[in-house]
């Protein structure tokens, strides 16, 4: 392992990429980007794509980027790609010695998708380590202010592994091979996670050494649990091996080999005079020494153990024992074995004795890169060793190709985001596709100029055009740091919240001495329709003033009231995903409670590859995606009554690919139509069994619960809380129709529930009773959400036991003081 600071500070960047017709109109682009001292100005957006055409419409296949930081500015630029096809990508998966303590530190405190995968693995390996793996890799990760050993240049001893300083206690403990090894998966699975999510998709992938397995699990090889499985218990056994010693050397393959003699092995094979041996600690000395005394150029590499060797052979029997015990599949993305140096067929990747072979056989790299058709190479992990060994064996091939770095190596003294930025804009340059419509709207913003939009989204908008309007502009812009909101602006999409609704309250009533409902905000969050409202309260108040009745016809002419219904809009989740939704505090709380807390996917719950889900009560599709994103070919059938709610999650479902089946139905004891209370802005209390009494009573403790945890939103309501639950239950009945389980499982041939989730609001008991006898069996794992009325808690539980499952009841300290329980159910082995 190599050992390092954090860089000197995690600088903003802005990342500005630019594309035009011509190499004079490019320049003429960069020119006119204006002075890096500007950058505070950009510092809230960190990329912005800028795209000109000439006046024959030329297709703008000239690139470059800018990126601008605190200390400067520095120009990427690249060939011009061809604009009639994307330029496809290959992943580089590098292995073990490039690895620091706090690799991708930045990127685990401002990148929502890598943190939600490397904390997913933490938590599946915690168990398995003892030990929490952000603890080893980032024990310092939630300071302020860590105060790292300053990086302030090339550390030229220690990049070649010439250094003298003793490691610390952290970096011992994280260079232990049950830990380094699981730490560097965890770190490239992430990163890999957080390139998909902007959506680059690699077409083939290269793994050195243990990147064969996160390149194995990202093809579906193995699931990410069985390769974290892998990983570690691999680890564990080359840790019993003796110690052993690796040597890099610039000699050829059939150059070194006639100086091995019985003990030592090739391990690497990198390039045509660049090969890694390894074998006991006194033979590569000897090695070592002779190969000095013919001034060969060699290097000692940083390992306790001599792996891809003949000291690997004890343990290859016992590996092959841990992988006859996994699924393995054929891959799904191709990628190159190192043990052939070619694309790994299927009978390679689903023979666990292929892995034992791959632990003792030298890494053929070199030949693994000729395997590689893409144009462009990206090195998803730690360091950039594998871009330089690439970048030597491109120089050769008549197709042009480039390797590209997506994270720093341990002596970089710039940030992780500036190196990830770098990163982009040399895929941008080199004509990769990427979906900027993915980047966070909050963070990396993807913006084109107005030349390219279509010529309906260049008309101006109204601009805020009464009094009202004018002075409700200004307090959006101050609470919302917004630019000037137009007439047809919309309050929450702008990212508003109850609290700040609650603030605008306070200073439209001291401006106008208006009382303007909480309600009135959320029926009219446009400024339009917002300060029609204004208008008419205060007409309202002026004609009471006045001893007359106030004119509410007038009132409704002039702000007419919507059905009870809130109108769909996108939101960025906090792991970058965009979804359809109604409402973000009530978002937000699926979110944490779905995707961070992870209710239905603990206490023995898992959503393996291939698995068949069921989502009952599926409000806008939260936990679908999430089933979707936990393993491959999931198959996911959602039930939602709600027709508002049944469109929204179509969108979703639609919008990420999802393999689902959306029904508009509810699921009972019973095939009926019944009354449905839908409450638009509290939609997950929605119920066929409405009881505002309880339903208030809930939402009030779970706010209250709020608000002693912390949450700066909940503490804003105060002696609002009323009115804030008046414009929660605004409520809507239809009647809806009711299935039975069975008739359904029926009807869609399901032969198998690998995991049910309900969540129905009281209706829960009446979903399980809609099981006949015959299909208990094909249910593994339920979870199940339970309102404790009639001692239902009780029944549902010694239901479960008689149906031969074990089962898990808990609480969630956000429910505490309401009568709301999950259940979790796992059929007994």
């Amino acid at each position: 392992m190599t050992s390092t600071s954090e860089p000197t500070s995690a600088t903003p960047a802005h990342l500005a990429l630019f594309a035009a017709t011509s190499p004079n109109q490019l320049s003429a682009a960069l020119e006119s980007a204006g002075d890096p001292a500007a950058f505070p100005a950009v510092a809230n957006a960190l990329i912005g794509i800028h795209q000109t055409q000439d006046e024959q419409g030329g297709v703008p296949s000239h690139r470059a980027a800018l990126l601008l930081t605190q200390t400067g500015a520095a120009v990427v630029s690249g060939p011009s790609p061809s604009p009639a096809a994307a330029q496809q990508v290959a992943f580089l998966l590098p292995g073990l010695g490039d690895h620091y303590l706090n690799m991708g530190l930045d990127l685990y405190r401002t990148l929502p998708v890598f943190r939600e995968h490397f904390q997913r693995c933490a938590a599946w390996l915690e168990p398995e380590l003892g030990v929490d793996l952000r603890e080893v890799v980032y024990p310092k990760r939630d300071a302020d202010d860590p105060e790292p050993r300053k990086a302030t240049g090339l550390d030229l001893r220690s990049m070649l592994g010439r250094r003298t300083a003793p490691e610390t206690e952290e970096e011992r403990r994280l260079n232990q091979m049950r830990l380094c090894q699981p730490a560097l998966f965890a770190v490239e699975y992430a990163l890999a996670q957080q390139w998909r999510s902007w959506g680059l998709a690699p077409e083939i992938m290269l793994g050195y050494s243990l990147g064969e397995y996160v390149a194995a699990c990202l093809a579906g090889v193995l699931s990410l649990e069985d390769s974290l499985a892998v990983v570690t218990r691999r680890a564990e056994l080359i840790e019993e091996l003796p110690p052993g010693a690796m040597l890099a050397v610039t000699l050829s393959e059939e150059s070194i080999t006639p100086l091995l003699g019985t003990h030592l092995s090739i391990s690497a094979v990198n390039g045509p005079e660049f090969c890694v041996v390894s074998g006991p600690e006194e033979e590569i000395t000897q090695l070592e020494q002779k190969l000095r005394a013919a001034a060969a150029t060699t290097r000692r590499v940083r390992s306790t153990h001599a792996f891809h060797s003949k000291m690997m052979e004890p343990i290859a029997d016992r590996v092959t024992a841990i992988m006859r015990g996994m699924r393995l599949r054929a891959p799904s993305i191709p990628y190159v074995s190192n043990v052939t140096g070619a694309l790994i067929r299927a009978s390679e990747a689903t023979d666990p004795a292929y892995w034992a072979a791959h632990l003792c056989q030298p890494v053929r790299f070199m030949q693994g890169l000729s395997a590689l058709n893409a144009p462009i190479l990206l090195e998803v992990g730690p360091g950039q060793t594998l871009c330089s060994l690439a970048s030597a064996a491109l120089a050769t091939r008549s197709e042009p190709s480039s390797a590209v770095a997506s994270m720093r190596h341990a002596y970089d003294p710039d940030s992780d985001t500036a190196v990830l930025l770098r990163a982009v804009a040399g895929l941008w340059t080199r004509g990769a596709k990427l979906d900027w419509e993915r980047f966070p709207s909050d963070s990396l913003i993807s913006s084109n100029t107005l030349e390219n939009q279509p010529r309906e989204q260049q008309q101006a908008a109204r601009p805020p055009a009464t009094q009202t309007e004018r002075l409700l502009a200004t307090f959006w812009e101050e609470l919302l740091k917004c630019e000037p909101p137009a007439a047809d602006a919309h309050f929450f999409q702008l990212g508003a919240n109850s609290l700040v609704a609650t603030r605008l309250i306070d200073r439209v009533h001291k401006a106008l001495r208006v009382r303007l409902p909480l309600r009135e905000v959320y029926e009219n969050p446009t400024l339009e329709r917002m300060g029609a409202a204004i208008d008419a309260l205060s007409r309202r108040t002026s004609a009471r003033s006045a001893r007359r009745p106030a004119p509410a016809p007038e009132r409704s002419r002039s702000v007419p009231r919507p059905a009870p219904s809130v109108a769909p809009k996108l939101f960025t989740l906090p792991n970058g995903l965009r979804v359809s939704h109604q409402n973000e505090a009530e978002t937000r709380h699926f979110y944490d409670d779905i995707f961070v807390h992870r209710t239905y996917a603990k206490n023995g719950i898992q959503i393996r590859n291939g698995a068949c889900v069921l989502d009952v009560g599926g409000n806008i599709g939260l936990f679908t995606l999430f089933a979707h994103r936990q393993a491959t070919g999931v198959r996911v059938f959602m039930f939602e009554p709600a027709p508002a709610l049944f469109a929204i999650a179509k969108e979703n479902v639609a919008r990420h690919g999802i393999r689902a089946t959306v029904l508009n139905f509810g699921l009972s004891n019973r095939d009926e139509h019944a009354s449905f209370t839908f409450y638009p802005h509290s939609a997950g209390m929605s119920s066929f069994h409405a009881d505002k009494a309880e339903e208030r009573h809930n939402l009030k403790t779970i706010i209250a619960n709020q608000q002693q945890a912390g949450n700066a939103e909940a503490a804003g309501f105060g002696a609002r809380m009323d009115e804030l639950l008046d414009a929660r239950f605004t409520s809507v009945t239809f009647e809806a129709r009711l299935r039975r389980l069975s008739d359904v499982l029926r009807e869609q041939d399901i032969q198998r529930v690998d995991l049910m989730k309900v969540d129905v609001q009281k209706c829960e008991l009446e979903v399980i009773e809609g099981i006949d006898d015959a299909d208990w069996p094909k249910f593994s794992q339920i979870v199940l959400e339970a309102h404790d009325v009639n001692d239902r808690v009780a029944t549902l539980r010694s239901l479960f036991a008689r149906r031969g499952f074990s089962v898990t009841v808990e609480q969630d300290e956000l429910y505490a003081g309401t009568n709301i329980y999950n259940i979790y159910a796992l059929r007994k082995d």
